[in-house]
């Protein structure tokens, strides 16, 4: 899933089209509300085919202009929305990873149930602290932020406190590749594999390796996602951080996980091939 077919560009484009609606009932052609806000020509049509995203007070103007005020107030809530579906990672973490890390806490304070998929890496709240510790660098080396690494470690191991809480619950699903694609070393990866043998046996956790097959049919690997609840979706991008609210798109993504699930393996099959991969001592 690209962000230019994601609901970050779903949800600009619905809100064009409420813009768009607005002209339209009140007869105006684009030329028109164009000379009456003082813009350039073209800018009405890229407002509305999406290709320019409108500021707040764009959105003030139109709706001044089609007679419309009582509309700027809920058109601009929207325009905040949509803007708040994709994040670049440069964005989130201008402030340092630890402050990338603190932001997410309220999220998952107020979950209840965690369904996590990765092709990647091991997701967050099943991490050992050697293993986190490695990732963290490696994005703070490659993406040239300032060194708080230590500090970002220490908020990610707290965050691993609300698996432990009553009344949530857990289910992790990982490609049979996440087991092999190694970060900090042997050393590293064999706390991390042995922390995984583990998390096989919480009670109010499940997780899941999906082993790797020369032909996945229909169920091919899809990028990291983690489903919040029935309520929220983060998927996880090279360039960025798609945040999916959408029912029906929430839905395919709850599909997807059950699809994988039912590959998987749990268990002491889990386990086993946990142990096949265990880097030699």
């Amino acid at each position: 899933m690209q962000p230019s077919s994601s609901s970050a560009q779903q949800a600009r484009q619905i809100l064009a089209d409420r813009l768009r609606d607005l002209r339209r009932d009140t007869g105006l052609t684009a030329r028109d509300l164009a000379a009456r806000a003082g813009w350039e020509r073209t800018k009405v049509s890229k407002i509305e085919h999406a290709t320019r995203p409108p500021s707040a007070a764009d959105i003030r103007t139109w709706c001044q202009v089609c007679g419309a005020e009582g509309e700027a107030t809920d058109l601009i809530a929207s325009l905040h929305a949509a803007e708040g579906m994709w994040i670049e990672w440069r964005r989130m973490e201008r402030s340092g990873l630890r402050r990338a890390q603190e932001a997410r806490l309220p999220l998952y304070e107020r979950t209840r149930q965690f369904r996590a998929y990765s092709c990647w890496m091991v997701p967050g709240l099943i991490q050992a602290e050697g293993y986190t510790r490695a990732v963290l660098r490696a994005y703070q080396q490659r993406r040239g932020l300032r060194d708080d690494v230590e500090a970002a470690v220490a908020v990610r191991m707290k965050r691993q406190r609300v698996l432990r809480r009553d009344g949530r619950t857990a289910a992790f699903l990982l490609e049979e590749s996440v087991l092999r694609n190694g970060f900090g070393g042997p050393q590293v990866m064999s706390a991390q594999l042995a922390h995984l043998a583990e998390v096989t046996t919480w009670p109010a956790v499940s997780l899941g390796i999906i082993p790797a097959s020369l032909d996945r049919g229909t169920a091919g690997p899809a990028e990291d996602f983690w489903i919040f609840d029935n309520e929220q979706v983060n998927v996880e991008l090279v360039s960025g951080y798609l945040t999916v609210t959408q029912p029906a798109e929430i839905a395919m993504y709850a599909q997807m996980f059950a699809n994988f699930a039912e590959m998987a393996l749990y268990g002491r099959r889990a386990q086993d091939l946990i142990s096949s991969v265990m880097p030699a001592s």
